[in-house]
């Protein structure tokens, strides 16, 4: 059991709020009862509690290879192969997928991210099936020995179609095998799904052969649409825009999450509200890519459900969702009218869970995961705030949570991992890197 006492505010979920104390029971669930009477108790006094963050849109084998030379200010066209040749001078393999998940999940938790949604799109050259398992296991591990929830995304970007099928339902069996609903473990702490690139790498013969094991599974799906190169490249390759596509190879429909979509026009956004899809808005990778902002209060008033991610540190350099809600906030304005904390903070809670098909994640009802984030708005730098929910936001670009609780297991504890050591998880990276 853990008790979180005295909060000065409790963001139960989008529309519920309140203070005093939270209590997650032996469980790991978030309970009705009120102070607990054993177990771990967590001093809230000056704090605001919130769900842990769910980052709907990772790249964590990019943790790896930031802030790259020639990667900067430069089009997609320019940065693909620049990242092509990072990958390929390092060797994909899993020691080196076990050492980049390692870091970026251990950022993710020391920001408040308790879920994160890695979208795996690059294997190795010539590998084998057993290759891609290694490389989906080692993920999963470096999850689990740090106690972060885990969405593996099977993705593809250019793989032959039936190699990329194979090691999709491979994965599945290897790390779930039969004991699964909805490609989620029993415990909640893995899930499994597939997501080729896009259109602008995949065809249409890998975007159903990866429907065909998500439906044999019950999979959630995932791609990327509608950035600029997106477009572009869809256009110039089929004379017909991305979700044209999309619609005609089966993946505008329930079940499936587009990220970036910042290119959409309004027709557009009517067709993706009435297909059931989700959708997951990453700013602070399509601003400096220059895909511009996009219209999330269009997608969000038209009834589509929209989390946030941070994509990978080869756009984004920085797995800090909260950062990035803040840049969401602050840059809708440009693109329509600005979206308030409260909007932005639901969508990097319960919105991106809704997208993976949990919802038992991203709140605090009773009932759900007790994942959570205590944040310390009592110092200078929440000084003169008048509302501390939206302060997280507005306030204190840096911040990051004092506490973050996993299905009731603190894994951050006063600004610290508790599950690993810092330093010896960046050297082992870098000492990777050298290899």
């Amino acid at each position: 059991m853990l008790t979180l006492r005295g909060a000065t505010r409790i963001l139960v979920d989008g529309q519920a709020e309140r203070d005093g104390d939270l209590v997650v029971g032996d469980d790991g669930r978030v309970s009705n009862a009120g102070a607990g009477l054993g177990g771990d108790v967590l001093d809230a006094t000056g704090c605001v509690v919130t769900p842990g963050l769910v980052n709907a849109h990772h790249h964590l084998l990019q943790s790896g290879f930031r802030t790259l030379p020639g990667t900067r200010g430069v089009p997609m066209r320019e940065w693909l192969p620049v990242m092509a040749g990072a990958y390929a001078a390092a060797g994909i393999d899993r020691s080196l997928t076990a050492a980049t998940a390692a870091v970026g999940i251990a950022e993710s938790l020391l920001c408040g991210v308790t879920t994160v949604a890695d979208h795996q799109l690059n294997w190795p050259a010539g590998g084998t099936i057993g290759d891609t398992v290694g490389i989906a296991r080692s993920v999963a591990d470096a999850a689990a020995s740090l106690g972060a929830r885990l969405v593996f995304v099977r993705g593809t970007a250019r793989d032959d179609p039936g190699f990329a099928a194979e090691s999709a339902d491979a994965i599945v069996e290897a790390l779930l095998g039969g004991d699964h609903a909805g490609g989620v473990s029993p415990d909640g702490t893995l899930q499994i799904a597939v997501g080729p690139a896009g259109v602008h790498s995949d065809t249409d013969a890998t975007f159903r052969r990866l429907g065909e094991i998500a439906a044999r599974h019950g999979l959630r799906r995932r791609t990327q649409a509608n950035e600029q190169v997106d477009t572009e490249i869809a256009l110039e390759r089929y004379g017909r825009r991305p979700l044209d596509l999309l619609a005609e190879w089966g993946w505008l429909e329930p079940g499936v999450t587009i990220a970036h979509l910042c290119d959409v026009t309004d027709a557009e956004i009517v067709r993706l509200a009435a297909s059931g899809v989700t959708a997951t808005h990453a700013p602070a990778c399509d601003v400096p890519m220059g895909w511009g902002v996009a219209p999330v209060a269009r997608l969000l008033g038209a009834g589509i459900t929209v989390g946030l991610g941070t994509s990978g540190g080869g756009s984004n350099d920085a797995g800090h969702l909260l950062a990035d809600a803040r840049l969401a906030m602050q840059v809708s304005a440009l693109v329509g009218p600005q979206l308030p904390a409260r909007t932005v903070l639901a969508m990097a809670t319960e919105n991106g869970a809704i997208g993976l098909g949990r919802p038992d994640l991203g709140h605090l009802r009773p009932g759900a995961h007790g994942d959570l984030c205590v944040w310390d708005v009592s110092g200078v730098a929440d000084a003169g705030v008048a509302d501390p929910v939206a302060g997280l936001l507005w306030a204190a670009p840096g911040r990051r949570p004092r506490h973050v609780v996993v299905g009731g297991r603190v894994v951050v504890r006063d600004y610290r991992l508790v599950t690993a050591d810092e330093p010896a998880l960046a050297a082992a990276l870098r000492a990777r890197l050298a290899r």
